[in-house]
């Protein structure tokens, strides 16, 4: 049983994530064009038709733009919480969209994927992370949230494989152009987690299971990879755990597909 994983894009302009067991092929979220998760999918020999289903994590545009012309195109099933199904339906009214709805906090499964979905804060109407388990193996996946809750902790504990926000460099934030009311909505308990933010947690959740820690929703002007992967490697020495292998995501090309063969055999794939 095996887990492969892949950052398609992710940012302020679009995210989406492709993961696959033996026998199941997912994505979380659908925010860049459709044409865009096509060719992403296919530089990683994935043909969008062998998408089973797409999870969403919540209705903002970044995270559902490409479902429109999915719908259209292909079988993939849509699967969402009621308040993330009705926020994307208000914003495509014109399509009716043929909702597979789970309850936020019970396990449902796809194929041979099971799929925990929990709650997190930010300005949505009812945001999830994920907790995506088969066999042995767990992924946690986080990329909009604006505050570390017990709940999220207790979650992303004990994963193989992390994908979390570290969206903004606090002093970047602070000293940006950006209008004040906009800084206050991201560095805000219903906003995004700053590198710092992102260090607490990895304090908190961070095991020797850990093997890879994906940083996802970098902000393009308040925050660089650079930034970023030097801020988190430093609190990850300060845990003595320099085994994790850090992935710095990118809004316009996929990360390396990580394949995560069982709890002890790691392998990378370029």
């Amino acid at each position: 049983m095996a887990f492969k994983i892949c950052v398609l894009g992710s940012g302020s302009s679009g995210n989406c994530i492709y993961i696959e067991s033996n026998t199941t092929k997912i994505l979380i979220d659908a925010g860049l064009s459709f044409k865009q998760i096509c060719l992403r999918l296919e530089s990683i020999d994935v043909d969008i038709n062998d998408i089973e289903a797409v999870c969403f994590t919540h209705e903002h545009h970044d995270h559902y733009q490409g479902l429109k012309t999915m719908l259209k195109k292909t079988d993939i099933k849509p699967y969402a919480n009621t308040g993330t199904a009705s926020g994307i339906d208000a914003r495509l009214s014109a399509i009716e969209i043929p909702w597979n709805i789970f309850t936020t906090g019970s396990k449902f499964a796809i194929g041979e994927i099971t799929i925990h979905p929990f709650q997190v804060c930010h300005d949505a109407y009812e945001p999830v992370g994920y907790i995506l388990t088969t066999n042995e193996i767990k992924v946690g996946i986080v990329t909009d949230m604006g505050i570390i809750t017990e709940l999220v902790k207790d979650h992303l504990k004990d994963c193989h494989t992390l994908i979390l926000e570290a969206n903004h460099d606090p002093e970047l934030l602070v000293n940006s152009a950006r209008p004040w009311s906009l800084k206050q909505r991201i560095s805000g308990s219903q906003g995004h987690l700053s590198n710092t933010q992102t260090c607490e947690l990895l304090k908190a959740i961070s095991s020797e299971k850990l093997q890879h820690l994906f940083l996802a929703h970098l902000s393009s002007d308040c925050n660089c990879p650079e930034i970023a992967e030097t801020t988190i490697q430093k609190t990850l020495d300060g845990l003595n755990h320099q085994h994790v292998n850090i992935h710095v995501t990118q809004q316009k090309e996929t990360t390396k597909f990580v394949s995560i063969i069982d709890v002890d055999i790691i392998s990378i794939k370029n």
